[in-house]
C-alpha cells in the first residue's frame, strides 16, 4: 500500500518551510498568495490529504463543514449545496455533504447526537421539512450551527433564508397587473414553512388589490410535479376556472403545465402560469417559465460567514438573515383570454 503524503513532503517539494506549509493549507496566519498558491499546488501534485483526526486533536478544528440536506434529487438543494461548496473553498476549507433522508425526527436522536460530534467544525442544514423535535436537539446542542431555507418556526438557532412573503405577493401582483382576476394558488407540502409564507403573500396581494379571496382556487401539492398536475386537473373541473395558476415551487408548475397541455390549453394563452425557486429547468421548458429566485449566491456566503464567526466564537449577527427574491418575467405569463388590457407600471422586474 501507498504511504501518506506527509506535510514535510508538501513543504519540500513547493520549497518552503514547515509552518509556512501549514499556514496555507490551514488558512490561518498570514501567507503571501504567491506561496500559499505554490504550496496548494505542491499539495494537488503529491496527492496530500491531511489527518483530519490528527488536526483535531493539535488545534481542535478539522477545517470541514458539514451540510445536512434530505433531498438529494432536488435541483433547488443541488443549488444550495453547489454555491455552499464554492463558498467554504473561498476559506480553505472542505465541505462534507450527508444526506439525512428519515433522519428527521425525535427518533433518530443518537444519529444526530453523532453527527452534531463528527469530525467538522460546524454544520448548516438546508432542511425545510425538519420536524419540531429535530429543531429542538439543534437548539439544544453547543455545537455551532445554522439553518438554511427553513421557515417554519422561529429559532434560537441562526436561519438564513430567502423572502417568501414580499416574492409571493410580487408574483401574484405581477398577475394582477397582467389583468388576472381569477388567480388560482397551489401549496406545496404543508410540514414546510415557505408554502406558508407563499399564501400569505399571495392572500395580501389580492386584498390589496380588493379582489375577494376564494378558498376553492387553492389547492393543496406537495412541491412535486405529480402533485402540480393533479392540482391543476382539480382546478380545471371548476364551474369558473381561473386564468392564471401560482405555483408555490416551479416543479409543481412543470405539473401545471403538463395538465394543461392534456386538457388541449396553452400557456400563457388560455392560462398564465408563475413558478418559484428559477430551477434550472425553468428557462428551458417552452413556455419558458415566469417564476421567483433566491439569491442563493449571497445566502450561502451569509450562512458560511455566520457559521464561520459562531465556530470561532465571535458575536454573531442576527438570528434571522432574509434576503430578497428577484422576479424573473418569461413567457409563460400574459393577459387572460379576451383581453387587450396593458400592464399598469408596477415595481421593477427582471426580463430574461
Amino acid at each position: 500500500m501507498k504511504k501518506a503524503v506527509t506535510l514535510a513532503q508538501v513543504a519540500k517539494h513547493a520549497g518552503v518551510a514547515l509552518m509556512t506549509a501549514s499556514r496555507s493549507l490551514s488558512g490561518e496566519g498570514y501567507v503571501a498568495e504567491e506561496t500559499k498558491a505554490r504550496v496548494l499546488a505542491a499539495a494537488a501534485e503529491l496527492g496530500y490529504a491531511p489527518n483530519m483526526q490528527a488536526r483535531a486533536m493539535k488545534s481542535g478544528r478539522t477545517n470541514v463543514i458539514g451540510v445536512v440536506v434530505n433531498d438529494l434529487a432536488s435541483p433547488l438543494i443541488n443549488a444550495y449545496i453547489a454555491e455552499l461548496s464554492a463558498e467554504v473553498r473561498r476559506y480553505q476549507m472542505d465541505l462534507f455533504i450527508y444526506n439525512a433522508v428519515d433522519d428527521l425526527t425525535s427518533a433518530n436522536g443518537r444519529r444526530l447526537d453523532q453527527l452534531l460530534n463528527g469530525l467538522w467544525d460546524g454544520l448548516i442544514f438546508v432542511l425545510p421539512r425538519m420536524s419540531d423535535e429535530y429543531l429542538a436537539m439543534l437548539e439544544q446542542s453547543e455545537r455551532p450551527v445554522v439553518l438554511m431555507h427553513y421557515c417554519k418556526h422561529k429559532t434560537s438557532v441562526p436561519v438564513i433564508n430567502g423572502d417568501n412573503f414580499n416574492g409571493a405577493r410580487d408574483a401574484t401582483q405581477h398577475l394582477i397587473d397582467l389583468g388576472h382576476r381569477r388567480i388560482a394558488f397551489i401549496h406545496g407540502s404543508a410540514y414546510t414553512g415557505q408554502s406558508a409564507e407563499r399564501e400569505q403573500g399571495y392572500r395580501a396581494a389580492l386584498e390589496d388589490a380588493g379582489i375577494a379571496f376564494d378558498p376553492a382556487l387553492v389547492e393543496q401539492g406537495d412541491f412535486s410535479e405529480r402533485s402540480g398536475t393533479e392540482a391543476t386537473e382539480r382546478l380545471l373541473a371548476l364551474a369558473t376556472r381561473p386564468t392564471a395558476i401560482f405555483s408555490a415551487n416551479d416543479e409543481m408548475g412543470f405539473g401545471c403545465m403538463l395538465a394543461l397541455q392534456r386538457a388541449g390549453l396553452s400557456v400563457p394563452a388560455d392560462m398564465s402560469l408563475v413558478g418559484f425557486d428559477d430551477v434550472p429547468v425553468a428557462s428551458i421548458v417552452q413556455p419558458r417559465m415566469t417564476t421567483l429566485r433566491h439569491p442563493i449566491v449571497d445566502m450561502a456566503k451569509a450562512a458560511v460567514q455566520e457559521l464561520l464567526r459562531r465556530i470561532k466564537n465571535q458575536p454573531g449577527r442576527r438570528q434571522r438573515v432574509e434576503f430578497p427574491s428577484e422576479f424573473v418575467v418569461r413567457e409563460s405569463s400574459a393577459p387572460p383570454p379576451a383581453t387587450s388590457a396593458r400592464r399598469p407600471a408596477g415595481r421593477t422586474r427582471k426580463t430574461v
